[in-house]
C-alpha cells in the first residue's frame, strides 16, 4: 500500500512539473512577441537656432538614443520657442541623416572641407537646439506644430520671392522652404546639393538680415538619407513547434504607370521612379523634382495636348511654377518607322522638349533610345548630363542650360494593350563592362598560353652526343 501511495506522489509531482514548464514557456512566448514586435520609426536629425541677439528658452535635451515623438517634438518646441522671435523659417528638406553632417561637415578636424558653412556660421552666433533624432513621422508634423504655435498658415518660398517681400518684425509669419537632396544615379552628388542647399539657407539669412527681421529658424528632413535595414522578430507556429524567425518590411505597391487615352483606349503609357529637370542660373543648377506632381497614387497629370496614332506618338506634361516659371511643359515626342534592314518596324524617342513661358529647349534622343514597335523601352537612367542619351538640338539651343534627369524609364507609345507594358527593350547592352573584362582577360591569357607552346615547339635537342670511348670532339677555333 505505501509503495502505491509513493508511485502516485511522483506522478503527480510529474505531472505538476510539466504543467510548470509549459507554463513558463508560454509565458517566455507571450513576452517575445510582445517584446520583439516593437519597430522603431525612422530618424531624422532637427535643428533650431535664432537670429543674432535673441535666445531659445532652456529645454532639457533628450537622452542619448531616445527618438523624440510627435507629442515631445511638440513640447520642446513650445517651449523653446516661448521666447524667440515669431517670425519662422522652416527648412525642409527632402532627406537627410546625421551621418551627413558627419561626412560633410569637416568634423574631423578639416574645417575647410565642410559644405555647411553658413549653418555652421549661424550656430556659433546665435542660440540653438540640437535633437538628432526625431521621428520621421513627427518631423513631417513639424509644420503644423509651428503653424498652431504662432497661429497663421504658413507660406512655400524662396530666396528670390522672399527678396521681393517686405516683412513686418512684429506680425508673426511662417516661411517654408523646400530643400532637394540628391545622390547615388542623380545627376548631382549629395555633397554638391547639401553645398547649394547650404547657399540657400545663407541666401535667406542674409536677406532677413537685410530687412532687419529677427526669426527663429527650424532645420530637419522628411525621411532620412540613409537607411539601415532592421529586422523585427516575429514567432511563427508551424505545426506544434514555434520558429523564431526574421520577418523583413514588405516593401510598398508600386504606382501606376501615367496613361493617356485616345478614342477611349489607351495608347500612351510611361512609368518612371524618378523625374528631375535643372537649370543653369547664377553660376549653378538649380533642380525641380517633378515626381510628385506626374507619378503616385491618387496623381491625375494634365496631359493636355498629347495625342497618337499610327505613326506620330506626342505625351505632354503640364505644369505650374516651375522653378518660377508659370506654364511649364515636358514633352516627348516619338514615331514608329519601317526599317529595311532589320525588316521590321521600330519606334524612337526623337525629341523630348522643353516648353517654358514661351521659350523652348530641344533634346534629340533618337540615336539611344529606340525599340521594335510591339515592345516598351526601358532604361534604368536617361538623362542629359551623366552617361547622356539626351542630347540638346544644336550648340545655341536653349537645352545647353538643361539638364533632364529619368531613374528606371519605361514608356510606350504604340501598340498598347490595356493598361500594362508590352515586353521592354531593356538599355543595357549584352556586351556589360563584366563581358567586356572577361572577354579580354581570356584573349590576353590565351595570348600568353600560346606564347609558351610556340616557345615550347621551337626546342631543339643536340643531334651529336660525347662518346667517352671514341675520340673526344674537337671544335677548332677558327669556325
Amino acid at each position: 500500500m505505501a509503495g502505491v501511495t509513493s508511485r502516485l506522489s511522483l506522478r503527480k509531482m510529474a505531472a505538476a512539473r510539466t504543467l510548470s514548464c509549459k507554463g513558463s514557456r508560454m509565458i517566455l512566448l507571450v513576452f517575445l512577441c510582445v517584446f520583439v514586435a516593437v519597430k522603431s520609426d525612422d530618424q531624422v536629425p532637427l535643428l533650431v537656432w535664432t537670429s543674432e541677439g535673441f535666445a531659445l528658452a532652456p529645454v532639457n535635451a533628450p537622452s542619448a538614443g531616445h527618438t523624440v515623438s510627435e507629442n515631445e517634438l511638440g513640447s520642446y518646441l513650445t517651449k523653446a520657442l516661448s521666447t524667440s522671435p515669431h517670425n519662422l523659417l522652416l527648412f525642409m528638406q527632402d532627406k537627410l541623416s546625421v551621418d551627413d553632417f558627419t561626412m560633410y561637415g569637416g568634423v574631423f578636424g578639416n574645417k575647410q572641407d565642410s559644405i555647411f558653412h553658413s549653418l555652421e556660421a549661424a550656430l556659433r552666433s546665435s542660440s540653438s537646439l540640437w535633437l538628432p533624432s526625431v521621428s520621421s513621422s513627427a518631423a513631417a508634423s513639424v509644420s503644423t506644430l509651428l503653424q498652431n504655435h504662432i497661429q497663421t498658415s504658413s507660406l512655400y518660398m524662396n530666396p528670390e520671392t522672399l527678396a521681393q517681400l517686405r516683412l513686418n518684425a512684429s506680425v508673426a509669419a511662417l516661411l517654408v522652404f523646400r530643400l532637394p537632396y540628391s545622390g547615388g544615379a542623380d545627376m548631382m552628388s549629395a555633397k554638391e546639393v547639401l553645398s547649394g542647399n547650404d547657399e540657400v539657407i545663407g541666401q535667406v539669412m542674409s536677406i532677413m538680415k537685410a530687412q532687419s527681421v529677427p526669426y527663429t529658424a527650424v532645420f530637419t528632413a522628411l525621411q532620412p538619407s540613409r537607411v539601415t535595414e532592421e529586422t523585427s522578430l516575429a514567432v511563427q507556429s508551424v505545426g506544434t513547434r514555434s520558429l523564431l524567425q526574421s520577418r523583413r518590411e514588405e516593401p510598398s505597391a508600386s504606382y501606376p504607370p501615367v496613361e493617356f487615352k485616345e478614342k477611349g483606349s489607351a495608347c500612351i503609357l510611361m512609368w518612371a521612379e524618378k523625374l528631375v529637370v535643372s537649370q543653369y542660373r547664377s553660376g549653378k543648377w538649380e533642380r525641380h523634382d517633378l515626381t510628385s506632381k506626374t507619378f503616385g497614387e491618387g496623381v491625375t497629370p494634365n496631359l493636355d495636348g498629347s495625342s497618337c496614332n499610327e505613326t506620330h506618338s506626342r505625351l505632354v506634361l503640364n505644369y505650374e511654377d516651375v522653378l518660377s516659371f508659370r506654364t511649364f511643359k515636358l514633352i516627348f515626342i516619338m514615331n514608329q518607322r519601317h526599317y529595311k534592314v532589320s525588316a521590321r518596324r521600330w519606334f524612337t524617342m526623337d525629341l523630348v522638349q522643353l516648353d517654358y513661358d514661351g521659350k523652348k529647349a530641344l533634346f534629340n534622343g533618337s540615336r539611344n533610345i529606340y525599340a521594335p514597335a510591339e515592345y516598351s523601352y526601358r532604361c534604368e537612367s536617361v538623362s542629359s548630363s551623366r552617361y547622356p542619351q539626351l542630347f540638346p538640338h544644336s550648340e545655341k539651343d536653349n537645352a545647353n542650360e538643361w539638364q533632364i534627369s529619368i531613374d528606371d524609364l519605361q514608356i510606350q507609345g504604340f501598340n498598347v494593350a490595356g493598361k500594362d507594358f508590352s515586353y521592354a527593350s531593356d538599355c543595357a547592352g549584352f556586351f556589360t563592362p563584366g563581358i567586356w573584362m572577361g572577354l579580354v582577360t581570356s584573349l590576353l591569357m590565351m595570348l600568353v598560353l600560346t606564347y609558351g607552346l610556340h616557345m615550347i615547339m621551337q626546342l631543339h635537342t643536340m643531334d651529336r652526343f660525347d662518346d667517352p670511348k671514341g675520340p673526344a670532339i674537337s671544335v677548332p677555333q677558327t669556325e
